[in-house]
């Protein structure tokens, strides 16, 4: 069976329903069962995204995104440095 990957805002939403069915009195396992998540999931889910909202998730992912990309850029810049100090100091 194939891994399904949820979005941010799905976790988010999934997180909202889970815990309006924890106050509403329903047991752990059945609101899991419902969402078709694991504890684990669920629990690493509430450590990430327990207290944010929908716009929250939004710049968080979009943050990581930008993170990712400048430090694809800082990669790229260092290593057309070394290559060029080689260059300059005659190795080649």
């Amino acid at each position: 069976m194939p891994i399904k990957r949820h979005n941010a805002e799905q976790i988010v939403s999934k997180l909202r329903t889970n815990l309006s069915a924890e106050l509403a009195g329903q047991g752990i396992v059945s609101r899991l069962q419902e969402a078709a998540v694991s504890e684990q999931t669920d629990y690493r889910w509430r450590k990430e995204y327990g207290g944010l909202k929908l716009a929250q998730t939004r710049k968080l992912k979009e943050l990581e995104r930008e993170n990712a990309r400048l430090k694809r850029i800082v990669a790229d810049l260092s290593l057309e440095k070394t290559m060029l100090k080689e260059v300059a100091s005659g190795n080649w």
